[in-house]
Parts: structure tokens; sequence; C-alpha cells
């Protein structure tokens, strides 16, 4: 009983199984009883697996729709909205059937689980409140807020830092980063202050 060259994948269910037949298949081989012992499946199981090869998918236009599907939805439905979504499109098909097709071509749905925040204790840090929500101004510079929040990108989350000056809603300085630091906020702090005093000498100067 010669395995070498045969890749052996451990998986479980009928996908599991499809795949150590496709492999087989693959390298050409007679699958005998020792080896449905060693893989763990049957032989008409096998031998039904490769009649099937030859066999060209019945779905085929459902696939294609299913795949449209999921690009367009970024892979979320699961597949009772992927049955909804076909019937929209003139195609009728057995919910299992639609399961076992984005199962085949891996198209099932991906779990996105939430996004998990990270509360910080009001007791790390206790400053009295001198604002107070009291949000008039009188003179720019008087009052400033400060916020952060962040932006999706292809290469990953961008955080971003601002300061905004309640006088007149303008953009104090802000800064960018790929990680909601305490050293994004100073940088961000520094940068307004460094503004600041360029405004309040153009002010004085005049």
């Amino acid at each position: 009983m010669n395995y070498c060259g045969i890749f052996f994948i451990s998986l479980e269910g009928s996908e599991g199984k499809r795949k150590i037949f496709s492999n087989i298949q693959s390298q050409g081989k007679v699958c005998n009883t020792d080896d449905c012992e060693f893989f763990g499946v049957s032989r008409s199981g096998y031998y039904g697996f490769v009649k099937r090869m030859d066999k060209p998918e019945k779905h085929l236009e459902a696939v294609k729709e299913i795949s449209e599907c999921q690009q367009a939805t970024r892979q979320t439905y699961d597949y009772r909205r992927v049955a909804i979504y076909l019937e929209n499109k003139g195609i009728k098909l057995n919910p299992k059937t639609i399961l076992r097709l984005m199962n085949k071509y891996n198209l099932l749905s991906c779990i996105r689980r939430n996004r998990k925040y990270r509360v910080m204790s009001q007791q790390l840090h206790r400053y009295p409140n001198l604002l107070n929500r009291d949000f008039s101004t009188t003179r720019p510079n008087e009052k400033w807020a400060t916020d952060i929040s962040y932006i999706k990108t292809k290469q990953g989350v961008l955080y971003l830092s601002m300061i905004r000056d309640l006088y007149d809603n303008s953009i104090v300085a802000y800064k960018t980063g790929t990680e909601q630091t305490v050293n994004l906020v100073l940088r961000t702090v520094k940068a307004a202050l460094k503004k600041g005093k360029g405004h309040r000498a153009a002010a004085t100067a005049q």
C-alpha cells in the first residue's frame, strides 16, 4: 500500500470526503479496501464520486448568481437569504440544494463578529469638568473639543484624532495613526498648541 504523493486532508463531513476522493483520483489510484480504511471512506462512496465527476453541474446558472450575490454583499448572505435572492432572479431551488451548492463552491456566508470595544474606566483619570457643557465662546481658541474616529480602508483601520475650535467649528489640528493610543492624542494636542500659538502671535502683530 503506497500513499506517496497523496495529500491527506483530515476534514469532517461530506466536504472532507470530497477532497479526499479528489486527491485519490488525481493520483490515478484504485481505491481498494485498505485505502478506504486508511482514509475512513467507503469504496461505494469513492466510485460514486468518480462517476459523478463526468457529469456537468446542472445548477451552473444558480451558482453564477449565488457567486454574484455573495460578491455584492461581501459574502454575508446565508442560504435562506440567497434563496430569496434567487427567487427574485426567477430561479427557484430547494434551500438544501442552495446550501449544498454554497458549500461545494465555497460560497458560504462569513461570520462577522461584533467589534469589541474597550471601555476605559473613569477612575483612571479624574480632572475637574471645566467646560461643564457650556459650549458658548466669545473668541477663537477659547474652548477646544477633541474626538477620535476611524476610517475603514483596504489596508486596515485608520484612526483620526482631531481638535475642533468651538468658536467657529474649525479644525485646529488633526493626526492619523494605525492604532488608537494616547500617543496619537498627544501628537494632536501638540500640533494644536503649536498652531494656536502661531495664530495668537499673528493676531498680536496685527
